[in-house]
């Protein structure tokens, strides 16, 4: 799903044979955004993990979060004096920004417990969680309830990542629990996240929006890890980590964003979003290699099921959105 504003329809019918052909042809640049979207998201998990090792998860958020709020600052400020900054971006960021400050959070916090890939596969359940939001608070979207795709996707998600969890060898374990309790309260707040970035910006330009909720962030996770962190220890850190949380500050969280949202305009939603259900899979190679997590055949089983069912719920929306007379004026909240 995307906070970016609706896009018009285009001028001419949909009928022109013109528009047809164009819109059919393999579009470089989106290949080029999802893949790339879907690198920096891969590569993101593995830097976190890798930081449990030197920061909290207060202080580690705080500044991988600067460092996308530095990135994102220049045109912010560049908007402000052009005049073209939206000033109802302010009031309206505050509850988006709130969400994700919760979000990021406990999304961070989960590394301390579980392995990279299987915390990434656990939260594709925020595909869930956004449809179901959708199908509460958008009139235009209540279609969802009568979608077969729809329930389909959303039993067979439930049953995959209920055999994901049931066969981790380790679910015994306290920290396991733990971690998939606070895993599964990321997923669910990234929903609620998604949710109130579509209703607050759905007529402001994303970009203002993620850059101001990217100032709030900052702020909110300075405030966490002042009351909460060890601020202190990035003194004691080498170049090397420092290296980490920039870098991973930049591509996982500043650029991947820009880079799906790209895609998404140029080419629709539904293709990004199956794009990057991949994901669990290439940070669960990479994490192998790295820190040699692993997970049996029936977690692997169990981890298609659940993002088949995803994908499902994925395509049952954007049916739903395709066939919807009021997609053109974008989705109305109650």
């Amino acid at each position: 799903m995307s906070f970016l504003p609706t896009r018009k329809r285009h001028a001419c019918a949909t009928s022109c044979t013109p528009c047809h052909q164009s819109n059919r042809k393999f579009d470089i640049a989106a290949t080029f955004f999802c893949l790339g979207s879907l690198t920096f998201w891969s590569f993101g998990p593995i830097f976190i993990k890798y930081l449990t090792g030197y920061l909290d998860s207060w202080t580690q958020n705080f500044l991988r979060y600067s460092v996308a709020c530095l990135f994102w600052l220049p045109f912010l400020i560049l908007s402000i004096k052009t005049k073209r900054l939206d000033h109802r971006v302010w009031r309206r960021a505050l509850v988006p920004a709130m969400a994700n400050i919760l979000m990021q959070s406990l999304y961070a916090a989960s590394f301390y417990y579980i392995g990279p890939a299987f915390l990434t596969l656990q939260m594709k359940t925020n595909i869930i969680w956004i449809a179901g939001f959708s199908l509460i608070f958008f009139s235009d979207e209540r279609a969802l309830a009568k979608s077969k795709s729809f329930w389909i996707g959303l039993t067979l998600s439930i049953v995959g990542l209920i055999g994901v969890m049931y066969n981790e060898v380790e679910l015994a374990e306290t920290r396991i629990i733990t971690g998939i309790i606070v895993a599964q309260a990321a997923a669910f707040m990234w929903g609620v996240y998604t949710i109130s970035i579509k209703i607050a910006f759905r007529d402001i330009d994303s970009r203002s929006g993620f850059s101001v909720i990217s100032i709030y962030t900052v702020v909110g996770l300075a405030i966490s890890a002042i009351l909460f962190g060890k601020v202190e220890t990035t003194a004691k850190m080498g170049a090397w980590q420092w290296a980490c949380a920039v870098i991973s500050g930049i591509t996982a969280i500043a650029l991947a964003h820009t880079l799906y949202y790209a895609a998404i305009k140029r080419i629709g939603a539904t293709i990004p979003a199956l794009v990057i259900l991949a994901q669990p899979f290439i940070v669960l190679a990479i994490s192998n290699v790295v820190f040699g997590e692993s997970m049996n055949i029936f977690q692997l089983f169990f981890g298609v099921i659940l993002l088949i069912g995803s994908a499902l719920a994925i395509f049952a929306q954007q049916n739903i959105k395709h066939n919807s007379q009021s997609l053109p004026r974008g989705n109305s909240p109650l």
